[in-house]
């Protein structure tokens, strides 16, 4: 009797501590539902557990992310000293396939469901090609993920989902538009809700990188969600706050919290990441409002390091987020990843610190990546720790707590923020400096190729 292949997912760790705060990848269970059924899997989460490296597999997948790159490696070189082929894939490998290939026997180029199959039947066959790349257009229809795989597996109550694909927008820090480049769409509606309908939690995340990408998809979605009484959560830009219709949508479908880019009070900032359509419409107190008075609370996120910033936008930002009683916040230093304009453009300038910084031994988790204009690299990393931990006082989370338009507007708004609100502040002082790598794992980089992305 021939036996099944045997293939299993890992999702890298960032950091070497254990998280509290991981949620279901999405992206492993997609894609072991385009695996033939003839295929085992198992699943290990870095991030919540260990590798089991002896245990019997045929094959190794492995996500890959910029911040994770560096301990993906390590995972790989340790799979294939014992045998084992690994295959590795996402949006870091997509961008640099000739570092990636330097660790692995095969690469995946863009999302997975066009040449998954074609892989497992090439290895299967003993024809196991360098190069696998999709073209990132094939229509959203019939994906079923397969969350089997997170059975036994502690995160957190709260499923991803996925509606659609892409990004209207282009903003200077962000890879997004490069990987999918004009590619937007959107899963038939009646199959995302059949997916929800059977999901045990009935909280969820909607993973789009923004889930307005076309008002009348969106309205058709939100329309759909009502009926099945789910509290949700996702990533929106701040112009869907000038369309009313939307917003009571939003409201009556159980949203509850958005994720938006603030990033800058700064028009020449905004201008410089090619987001000053951010002050349009009225500017952010009107959006602010506008969310608050549906009872959404938000989550807001800056960027520090653009060119006009200075030492007191750090205090600017900061104040702003806690005056705005933001459900969370974050202040992050400006990250170059490869893949965004953003990265070249430091690049030819010659910014960017020990380049590629995700492959430096010495890098540590919330560390500047590029020397700024107006202040040293050294401060980037203290100022945006520093306003992160002042945001996570317990002062600030109760001053923020006093809003009963959204933060506290109903005993589970009021419970999810303080869950989360906790869970961050914790996790803010556990993964600040640590190593993006596991410190007891050599990784070989030793006359490696490292591919640019143009």
């Amino acid at each position: 009797m021939k036996k099944n292949l045997k293939v299993t997912f890992i999702r890298p760790s960032m950091t070497e501590h254990k998280a509290t705060d991981a949620l279901e990848p999405l992206a492993i269970a997609m894609l072991a539902s385009y695996s033939p059924k003839d295929v085992e899997h198992k699943f290990y989460d870095n991030r919540i557990e260990d590798i089991p490296y002896d245990e019997q597999t045929d094959l190794v997948a492995i996500t890959v992310e910029t911040y994770t790159a560096r301990r993906a490696y390590q995972i790989a070189q340790k799979f294939r000293l014992r045998g084992v082929p690994v295959v590795m894939g996402w949006y870091h490998v997509t961008f640099l396939p000739d570092e990636a290939l330097n660790f692995a026997d095969a690469i995946v180029m863009g999302d997975a469901e066009e040449t998954w199959p074609q892989l497992i039947k090439d290895f299967k066959n003993n024809k196991l090609q360098k190069i696998y790349k999709a073209t990132n257009s094939k229509p959203l229809t019939h994906i079923k993920p397969d969350r089997s795989i997170f059975k036994g597996k502690k995160y957190g109550p709260i499923h991803m989902v996925q509606y659609g694909r892409g990004c209207r927008f282009n903003c200077d820090f962000c890879s997004i538009k490069t990987f999918y480049k004009n590619y937007l769409d959107q899963r038939p509606v009646d199959d995302v809700i059949a997916e929800i309908s059977a999901l045990k939690h009935k909280q969820l995340f909607i993973v789009d990188d923004n889930i307005y990408s076309y008002k009348e998809q969106a309205i058709e979605f939100f329309k759909a969600l009502i009926p099945l009484k789910i509290r949700w959560s996702d990533q929106v830009s701040i112009d869907v706050t000038k369309d009313s219709e939307l917003m009571r949508l939003m409201r009556d479908s159980g949203c509850i919290s958005v994720v938006v880019g603030f990033e800058s009070l700064d028009i020449k900032s905004l201008n410089q990441m090619r987001k000053g359509w951010n002050l349009k419409d009225g500017g952010y107190d009107r959006a602010i409002k506008v969310f608050r008075d549906h009872g959404i609370m938000i989550y807001g996120t800056f960027v520090h390091g653009y060119d006009n910033d200075t030492l007191d936008t750090f205090k600017h930002n900061l104040e702003f987020a806690i005056e705005s009683k933001f459900f969370l916040a974050n202040f992050n230093p400006l990250t170059p990843t490869p893949g965004a304009q953003l990265y070249n453009r430091l690049k030819s300038e010659g910014r960017l610190i020990n380049d590629p910084w995700w492959l430096d031994p010495g890098y540590r988790y919330g560390h500047a990546h590029f020397h700024p204009k107006n202040y040293t690299a050294e401060q980037l990393t203290e100022n945006c720790y520093w306003a992160r931990t002042e945001f996570n006082k317990y002062t600030n989370i109760l001053k923020r707590a006093n809003d009963f338009q959204s933060n506290f507007s109903s005993i589970y708004h009021a419970g999810t923020y303080l869950a989360a609100n906790l869970i961050t502040r914790y996790e803010i002082r556990k993964k600040h400096g640590s190593l993006l790598s596991h410190s007891n794992d050599p990784l070989h980089t030793d006359h490696i190729s490292l591919g640019q992305f143009s």
